[in-house]
């Protein structure tokens, strides 16, 4: 499965200023994000991401890598529990 990073913050046309979009820009600023995890991350659509992915390499901004792990559990849900212990403070015993 393919992971997409950006090489460069890009301009993007006025269909392309939603929140959705800037939530998968952000994600992909930091690090290498599949298509599912960005659907996940963004609740896009997969044709959303799909687009919006297109769009980017179109603009020539866009890193593409194959996921060495392959694993839809640690490029996916692990984050997702990461970000729920956190919130939720499973890490913290209580007093």
């Amino acid at each position: 499965m393919k992971q997409y990073k950006l090489a460069t913050w890009p301009e993007l046309p006025a269909t392309y200023h939603r929140t959705v979009y800037r939530r998968m820009l952000s994600d992909m600023s930091h690090r290498y994000m599949s298509a599912p995890a960005l659907m996940l991350s963004s609740s896009a659509t997969r044709g959303e991401v799909r687009q919006f992915l297109q769009t980017l390499d179109t603009m020539g901004v866009l890193v593409d890598r194959e996921d060495e792990s392959d694993s839809f559990f640690d490029t996916t849900i692990r984050p997702v529990g990461d970000w729920l212990r956190t919130v939720f403070g499973a890490d913290q015993r209580s007093s």
